[in-house]
């Protein structure tokens, strides 16, 4: 597998986790903080498009701050205005997309 791109936030757990366990196995990562490098919308929908619902983090701090007007919005345009709202890590190698650091997600990449 060539280059592994890990976006998330630097303070998010699960992110560090999968970070580690990727270096650890000798896998070449790349960490893209979302907070300290704001992806554009296209990113966004890209992810949208591969993942689909499941990444708006509906269970999220930044989610239940947001009024129900807001949370109604076009999901892409909440990603876009509170990157925070994207679940994490979403990583990226090889031209396929994963959402999370479940069991197969590890299993995917560890082997």
């Amino acid at each position: 597998m060539d280059e592994i791109t890990i976006f998330g936030l630097r303070a998010c757990d699960t992110c560090r986790k999968a970070e580690t366990a990727l270096s650890a196995a000798g896998k070449d990562v790349n960490f893209v903080d979302i907070r300290a490098e704001p992806l554009e919308r296209s990113d966004f929908e890209r992810f949208f498009n591969a993942l689909g619902e499941a990444l708006v983090n509906r269970r999220s701090t930044t989610w239940r701050g947001l009024s129900e007007e807001a949370r109604a919005a076009d999901p892409l345009a909440l990603l876009t205005a509170h990157p925070t709202l994207m679940k994490r890590p979403v990583i990226e190698a090889g031209g396929t997309l994963t959402l999370g650091w479940d069991k197969a997600t590890q299993a995917h990449y560890l082997g």
